[in-house]
């Protein structure tokens, strides 16, 4: 699996042969089975923790996951694969000798779990004579018995298979009248069934629900091809966002570039069939220094890479280098209190408490209550995601709730937040950003990137470019990308548009860790202007 969304899937078909699904095979309808009886999940935690304390065990929690997912992919007229998944058990998480231990089952019975505990406890006892300095956890205080969902309105697994299917082939179809010549689209959806028991004293409850629906589009020339794909972003929320709603359509100079809470997929297949014939037609840009004014569903993508990431705590400290590196915002920086980030109207935060967001939710995988604080402020380095262990790191004394696992047979460690950039306190549109570009390039979408062992030297290039001379669109151009440091980009930034403009992109599969886990996170921002950055012509590669 790659680590970027499937995005570099080719666009066709592999989508239908890799998945990021366990579990066994179910029918749509068994996706609908009632969730285990909350009292049981209690009595099943409370087994857990109880023989992990009786075995010496200073700290313990469980963590009992039912997890859901169901995948359509369709090409063109045909339907390519309809993936329907469970997988549910306990994970035992556990600190002995001041070390930590884990041990999963899918046997759920009080013999299974009892024994998995124990077995977690045993875990830890050999590791610790490895372990140089013992576990420290930052306290929370537990909460009792609680009970959080995602606010859906529709939920997507109710919604029957054909109405699914019908809506794909419709949108394959809208595709290829208007001027594409393949197209693959896929339908994922995520329910997560979390139950988490420390002997913190919490027992928590969470239903969490996610949806994606993205298309790969390509036309073909006598020159070659171009490739479209789809301008919705992944979203906590359940089959209402579908509805596409007009209010929710983001229109600059005519141009379909983007949604926000509600996305229309016929509609948006539709413009990318237009796109990409005039994408075939579309001149070939003039490498230079441009001021970029960048649409939220493309800028999302470079405040994952060149934020979300370096300003992991594990990847600061170097010990998650290997998948995808560590982070040149190493501590020194952090401590001189004096690290320009960005420009003074850079203020990037936080925030799993964020409605509609991926990685919304009420408590994280440690039981901490989830909010939302800094990192960058005012340009100034602040703070980094950390999770209950690490914090001390740092010297603080509260872990930042990003503990994340993506099962119950998989340990959990940090993750990435929601990590977004604050728009402008003033009522500015996106439009008038682009009025205030004399010579520019307006970009919108996600494409491909690339960025260093550091996150800091990068490249990304985006879907929809179009050149913007005296405060107004003028042409679509090709073959854009633009290069930078994320130092050297972020003191580039020095204007955001307004609240009202804001919207959330988001990553559905992002990779971290080995063994590899995924997680699902959101990036908010508005339309941004950065000046004087380089862009090459991709084609010439120049």
């Amino acid at each position: 699996m790659q680590r970027r969304d499937f995005i570099r899937l080719g666009g066709v078909g592999m989508a239908s042969m890799i998945l990021p699904v366990s579990g066994i095979a179910v029918s749509a309808e068994q996706l609908l089975d009632k969730p285990m009886d909350v009292a049981y999940k209690k009595k099943l935690a409370d087994i857990a923790l109880n023989a992990a304390k009786a075995k010496g065990a200073t700290y313990a929690d469980a963590r009992i996951g039912r997890y859901l997912n169901q995948f359509i992919t369709t090409r063109e007229a045909n339907v390519d694969n309809i993936v329907n998944r469970e997988s549910a058990g306990i994970g035992i998480r556990v600190i002995a000798n001041g070390t930590w231990g884990f041990a999963s089952t899918s046997n759920m019975t009080p013999d299974s779990v009892a024994k998995t505990a124990e077995q977690a406890v045993a875990v830890a006892m050999a590791n610790s004579k490895f372990q140089t300095s013992p576990v420290v956890l930052a306290p929370v205080k537990g909460v009792g018995e609680v009970s959080w969902q995602t606010p859906i309105k529709k939920n997507a697994m109710e919604v029957p298979i054909q109405e699914k299917v019908d809506m794909l082939l419709t949108a394959n179809d809208a595709a290829m009248s208007n001027g594409a010549n393949y197209i693959t689209s896929i339908l994922f959806l995520v329910n997560e069934q979390k139950y988490f028991a420390s002997t913190d004293g919490s027992y928590i409850d969470q239903d969490v629900h996610r949806l994606w629906a993205p298309f790969f589009a390509t036309g073909v020339g006598k020159n070659g091809f171009k490739q479209r794909n789809g301008l919705g972003n992944p979203v906590g929320m359940g089959f209402e966002y579908l509805d596409g709603k007009e209010e929710d359509k983001i229109k600059i100079s005519g141009a379909n570039v983007g949604y926000k809470n509600s996305y229309d997929l016929v509609e948006d297949a539709a413009a990318a069939g237009k796109q990409l014939q005039a994408k075939l037609k579309a001149r070939s840009v003039e490498p230079g220094k441009y001021d970029l004014v960048l649409d939220p569903a493309h800028l999302m993508l470079t405040i994952h890479e060149s934020v979300g990431h370096p300003l992991e705590l594990d990847r600061v400290l170097g010990y998650e280098a290997n998948y995808a590196g560590t982070s040149f915002a190493t501590l020194d920086k952090w401590r001189s209190g004096k690290f320009q980030y960005g420009s003074d109207v850079v203020n990037l935060f936080a925030d799993k408490t964020q409605e509609y967001s991926l990685g919304n939710v009420a408590y994280d995988d440690e039981g901490v209550k989830t909010k939302q604080w800094d990192l960058v402020k005012d340009g100034i380095l602040v703070n980094y995601q950390a999770i209950r262990d690490q914090v001390h790191m740092i010297d603080q004394k509260e872990s930042h709730g990003c503990c994340y696992s993506q099962s119950w047979a998989d340990v959990q460690f940090q993750r990435m937040p929601n990590v977004s950039l604050k728009p402008n306190e003033k009522d500015i549109s996106a439009e008038d950003i682009i009025k205030e570009v004399d010579d520019g390039i307006y970009i919108a979408g996600r494409g491909s990137f690339s960025i260093d062992q550091q996150r800091y030297n990068f490249q990304f290039g985006g879907q929809l470019f179009y050149e913007i001379k005296d405060g107004k669109i003028v042409d679509q151009i090709e073959d854009v990308a633009y290069q930078s440091n994320t130092q050297e980009f972020w003191n580039n930034c020095v204007k955001t548009a307004g609240k009202s403009d804001y919207r959330l992109g988001g990553s559905f599969f992002d990779g971290k860790g080995q063994p590899a886990q995924v997680s699902a996170v959101s990036h908010g921002c508005a339309t941004t202007r950065f000046n004087n950055v380089n862009v090459i012509n991709t084609a010439r590669n120049v």
